[in-house]
Order: structure tokens, then C-alpha cells, then sequence
């Protein structure tokens, strides 16, 4: 069966202080807007719980990625750690953390990712986090028609990640998680 894959995909990259902006997110998103939100958290060692906090702030489905699963609307995913993720053909596939010392850069090897193996809008969305996940490849996602969003500093509880991405001059939009939700929820709408 050939899932169509041009729906959005939602990129949510974060570390320190993400969690708070991962679940405002989700409480200001319907269940049914018609996205695929991915939750790439850049944790080095530590196990997620996310898939375990994540679901009391959204009805929708949310769950950790194994390999091979397959991409859907309005369902919440979550990388594990030590992974990179890719996607191809609509589905999920992970590879061991190509960067296993220094600062994880799984947001930016997902997001590149996207911009050569997915045909849908993409949406990259930079929260609360330490160093500069992500910066690198959002140039990348502007140049293939993607929109990209910052959380607004003072509303992270670790600005450095959303400030590199400001800093990349390649940010459409500074917002509060809740405005991202709203932003979210305007380009599904847009793009049906």
C-alpha cells in the first residue's frame, strides 16, 4: 500500500527545557490537523520518557520511532536516543548517532533528511535547548519551500538553541510555543 506522503511533517527540536515547550505545543494543537509532528530531542546518554509524558497533552497517538515505522498524520513521534534519524519512502529509518561525542546533532541530520527524501511541506521548529542543533540545516529547509520557526527567547528556558537558529538568518517566523501551535495549525490549513 503507497501511504500518500505529502502531508506536513512538524520537526520539534529541543534538549534542555524542551519539555515545556514540547507540551504547550501540544495542548494548543487539534488532534486532527493533519500534520506528523516529530519530536527530535537531542539527549546524548539518558533514556526518553517523553513517550510516556506526552500523551496526557494531546489526543493524538504518540509513540517512540522504531525503524520502519511508517510516517501518518496527526500522530505524535519521538526519537529514541543514540539514533539519527532519517526518513525514506515514508518511513522512519534509524542509524547509530553519527556524532556520539560533543553536542548531539540529531535535529540536524533529521531535517536534512527531509529536505532529500520527503515531498510534503516541512516545517522545522527550534525550542529550548543547549548549542546549535538544527541552525545548520535550516537554510536547507527554506531552500526546498520549508517553513521555519524559533521559540521566542524569553519564553525558553534555554535559549542558546533557538538563538543559533535565529542567528542562521533563516527563521520565518520568533514565536511562543503556543503561537507555533497557531502558525502550525494556519499552515495545514493553507496547504489542503
Amino acid at each position: 500500500m503507497q501511504l500518500q506522503k505529502t502531508f506536513p511533517i512538524v520537526c520539534v527540536g529541543g534538549s534542555a527545557g524542551g519539555l515545556d515547550a514540547y507540551t504547550q505545543l501540544l495542548q494548543h494543537l487539534p488532534a486532527d490537523t493533519g500534520v506528523a509532528i516529530v519530536i527530535v530531542n537531542h539527549l546524548r546518554v539518558v533514556s526518553t520518557l517523553l513517550h510516556e509524558i506526552l500523551p496526557r497533552y494531546t489526543k493524538m497517538p504518540t509513540e517512540l520511532i522504531a525503524d520502519g515505522l511508517v510516517l501518518q498524520p496527526n500522530h505524535v513521534f519521538i526519537i529514541p536516543p543514540q539514533r539519527d534519524l532519517h526518513v525514506l519512502d515514508g518511513e522512519f529509518r534509524q542509524k547509530p548517532i553519527s556524532k556520539p561525542r560533543g553536542w548531539p546533532d540529531v535535529i540536524t541530520v533529521f531535517l536534512r533528511s527531509l529536505t532529500q527524501h520527503w515531498d510534503g511541506k516541512i516545517i522545522a521548529v527550534i525550542v529550548s535547548g543547549y548549542d546549535g542543533d538544527g541552525a545548520e540545516a535550516l537554510c536547507g529547509i527554506k531552500a526546498v519551500g520549508g517553513i521555519t520557526i524559533a521559540q521566542k527567547l524569553q519564553t525558553a528556558g534555554q535559549p542558546d538553541m533557538p538563538a543559533s537558529a535565529i542567528a542562521s538568518g533563516c527563521i520565518d517566523f520568533v514565536l511562543s510555543p503556543e503561537g507555533i501551535a497557531q502558525e502550525i495549525v494556519r499552515i495545514a490549513h493553507a496547504n489542503t
